[in-house]
């Protein structure tokens, strides 16, 4: 960040009075720009024995597979932003469960929130997506998967689904983990 959002003004990057960590501040109207991790939020739809998994169509990881997922935008809720995102890219409706797993990925300021979810009828590719198909845990692309996350997750479900019991799992993502997906972090 340059310039101040509220006055136009150059900004310095420096410890607010009071507060413990760097952030952009605006001498000229007193503005301290707050930056906060986004969150990812999507689920892990499930028809049967078979989960949905997207080949992405974009950056980053164009054609690697992955759970329907994306960023969560203003004035929605967690459960909004992880349908909307399953329906934009794989043109699925689903019933949600509960949330699933919670992952931290503090070195790329991210929260995974990806929730169990019930595919209800039909599929196929969205703007976002390649191909969306079902498998079954054995047809899982797992060297083509995205991102650690998504690993994690189907690692966890599959797990999981021996017992029928589907715990919330919270865990870290650290840049060696994300390395050997994407290259340095």
């Amino acid at each position: 960040m340059n310039f101040c959002s509220q006055c136009g003004e150059k900004v310095r990057f420096a410890v607010p009075e009071g507060d413990d960590r760097p952030r952009y501040l605006c001498d000229g109207c007193g503005t301290i720009h707050y930056q906060n991790p986004r969150i990812v939020a999507g689920t892990l739809p499930v028809s049967g024995s078979k989960v949905l998994l997207c080949k992405r169509a974009i950056s980053p990881r164009k054609g690697y597979w992955t759970l329907p997922a994306g960023y969560m935008e203003n004035a929605e809720t967690t459960q909004q932003a992880a349908t909307r995102e399953t329906w934009e890219e794989a043109f699925a409706e689903v019933t949600l469960g509960g949330l699933y797993t919670l992952i931290d990925l503090p070195h790329i300021n991210q929260v995974y929130m990806i929730f169990l979810a019930d595919l209800i009828g039909d599929f196929g590719p969205g703007p976002e997506s390649l191909e969306v198909e079902l498998f079954e845990e054995h047809e899982i692309p797992w060297n083509a998967l995205a991102f650690p996350t998504i690993e994690r997750t189907l690692r966890h479900y599959f797990a999981d689904r021996e017992n029928a019991v589907f715990p919330l799992h919270i865990s870290k993502i650290t840049p060696e983990d994300r390395e050997r997906y994407v290259g340095s972090a």
